[in-house]
């Protein structure tokens, strides 16, 4: 006589108030994007400025054209020699090529500020959640970066910075093996980014400087 036995795998649920550890984050492209979007750096300051100026244009323009319908032009902007002096002067004077060269520049200014990303108020950290938008200051990244490298031995004090998108690390030693501690203070740094779980991908830049 055979006997078939069943073999059936038990999961024990923790106990009540057991620590359960949190599964990561799954990587979603939309709660990415999000978080991108709601920590991008904004250019109000140059775009109220620009915004101002125009206005005050538009108004004295404006008022201009209202005076001079009802027979009492107001005359702020000296425009009869305005008209006078563009009617007598040629392109290539050198005043008309200054003025242009200017406002081209101003233009190509205003341009670089409204392409050209400023420095971010936020890093944001992936959540995997586009209604749930996560950031960390940049200063409290850089402080655990920092406070990560720290903990490699060998390591007097270390110091982080955010240029761009690359963390520049550096550690103060009195080790001689300058190439290989720097190796160790990077994957350590790696290894706390990794764990941080940022959006945006960085890049991390270690330079180590010897204390005698």
């Amino acid at each position: 006589m055979t006997t078939h036995e069943t073999r059936r795998d038990v999961v024990q649920e923790p106990p009540s108030g057991a620590h359960r550890v949190p599964a990561p984050p799954q990587h979603s492209r939309a709660a990415d994007r999000a978080a991108v979007r709601a920590f991008r750096p904004s250019r109000r300051v140059p775009a109220i400025v620009v915004a101002t100026l125009l206005a005050l244009l538009s108004l004295l323009v404006l008022a201009e054209t209202i005076s001079a319908l009802a027979g009492r032009p107001l005359r702020l902007i000296p425009y009869d020699r305005m008209l006078a002096w563009a009617g007598s002067t040629l392109w290539s004077d050198p005043r008309v090529l200054i003025g242009a060269a200017v406002a081209t520049l101003l233009g190509l200014v205003l341009l670089a500020i409204a392409l050209v990303p400023g420095r971010p108020r936020m890093v944001p950290v992936r959540s995997g959640d586009p209604d749930l938008i996560i950031g960390l200051r940049p200063r409290s990244v850089t402080r655990a970066l920092a406070h990560a490298a720290e903990q490699v031995p060998g390591v007097r004090s270390a110091r982080a910075t955010l240029r761009g998108h690359t963390f520049a690390v550096t550690p103060t030693t009195c080790r001689r093996d300058v190439e290989g501690f720097g190796q160790d203070v990077r994957g350590a740094v790696l290894t706390r980014l990794a764990a941080l779980d940022l959006v945006e991908p960085y890049r991390v830049s270690v330079n180590v400087r010897e204390q005698r």
